[in-house]
């Protein structure tokens, strides 16, 4: 008789845990924790589990399902290591999404190696390289940032609207800088700008003055470095200004951040540059959220919590938290018709959907994916004064 009430007691726990395990609903992030954007990703990642946990909060995915974030480091940089990351985001820890990656080359690798294979919906907050947009992803991948197709075009116009018309260009040697350099390249040409060099940089230098000798014998009014803030894009920014080389940059996003204030301060004043943003109202809702919690304004850090909203309210559509399911409604519930919805109605919004309603995400940066599931894109232009950003416009 005792060994009859153990076994059912066990039974009874066992059935117990399998109950909370099915209430429970794990979503990966997955970014560059160290690495070249490492400044970045804590802001990125506090981004992505605001939304969860604001879901959570509501009770209302699928009759009350919990969210956990599961956390992983892509590095930003090694393949091998994030692939590695996002298998044991599936297979060990049973995720049912994954926020990331962060950085285009490890993005395309776990897309490939990982997510394809195992079915997985991923939405990058960050990779912008253009190469993915026609990376082969049976409907899994999709992005909250822009393809640098078109933050190529926003850079040539900034720097030409500004009356800067011969620029030298430094990138990162990998996917995202190579694509984003070449993206502006076509882009400045085709408005009359010339593009005195363009070459790439390895990260990780202790010295790069032969690099900056390079770019300052081919001259330019003004060098755009495509690098990354916390790696080698500031190695060359350093060695431009000691040298004297160059004295003003332009910075899209991978450089963009607090990093730059910190490293450079007012040695930089009449730099500018661009990265993701939108001055919608959702822009507003998420910094107020925010609070000091994170630093809103951090790039990527708004485009991540849209990201995790959406794979969200894409699983109450589907009512399922199967990547199968839910990933052929990510694009409706990021698109109109419906009622609009910003940073801090996400429990509405599950609301609506559940009644049978239709929602359109707009969330903290003004989502609307186009094409392949990819953000169309916003894009703040900045100017650096007294050793800060400025917002100037927004484009």
């Amino acid at each position: 008789m005792k060994k009859l009430l153990l076994a059912t007691a066990a039974s009874a726990l066992t059935a117990g845990a399998a109950a909370a395990d099915n209430h429970e609903v794990k979503i990966g992030v997955i970014l560059g924790f160290t690495g070249p954007i490492e400044s970045l990703t804590p802001h990125m990642a506090a981004g992505a589990e605001m939304a969860m946990e604001e879901v959570t909060e509501s009770g209302n995915l699928l009759d009350g399902r919990t969210v956990t974030p599961v956390r992983a480091d892509s590095t930003c940089i090694d393949s091998g290591a994030a692939t590695s990351a996002a298998e044991r985001l599936i297979t060990a820890e049973g995720v049912k999404g994954i926020m990331g990656a962060d950085c285009s080359g490890v993005t395309g690798a776990v897309l490939t190696n990982v997510a394809v294979p195992n079915g997985m919906v991923m939405i990058s907050p960050s990779a912008t390289s253009p190469a993915l947009s026609t990376t082969e992803d049976n409907g899994l991948f999709f992005r909250t940032a822009p393809s640098d197709a078109r933050q190529g075009e926003v850079m040539a116009k900034i720097l030409m609207d500004r009356g800067i018309e011969d620029v030298a260009v430094t990138y990162t040697n990998n996917d995202y800088g190579k694509g984003l350099a070449d993206s502006f390249e076509t882009s400045y040409e085709d408005l009359g700008g010339t593009v005195t060099i363009s070459a790439a940089h390895e990260d990780g230098k202790a010295d790069y003055s032969a690099e900056v000798a390079s770019l300052a014998s081919a001259g330019g009014e003004r060098l755009l470095v495509a690098g990354y803030v916390d790696q080698g894009g500031s190695g060359i920014v350093r060695s431009a200004l000691d040298s004297g080389a160059f004295d003003t940059f332009h910075f899209p996003d991978g450089m963009i951040g607090e990093a730059l204030e910190e490293n450079f301060g007012e040695e930089i004043d009449g730099s500018t540059g661009q990265h993701p943003g939108t001055d919608s109202p959702g822009k507003d809702r998420f910094q107020e959220m925010v609070g000091d919690k994170f630093q809103a304004t951090s790039p990527f850090a708004p485009e991540s919590y849209d990201a995790a909203a959406l794979i969200m309210l894409a699983m109450q559509a589907a009512e399922s938290t199967d990547p199968g399911d839910y990933k052929d409604e990510v694009m409706d519930v990021a698109n109109a018709p419906g009622e609009k919805i910003y940073p801090g109605d996400l429990g509405k919004a599950l609301e609506i959907i559940a009644e049978g309603g239709d929602v359109d995400y707009v969330g903290a940066t003004a989502v609307e994916l186009i094409g392949p599931g990819e953000s169309a894109g916003n894009y703040r232009e900045i100017i650096f004064e007294g050793g800060e950003m400025q917002t100037v416009q927004y484009h």
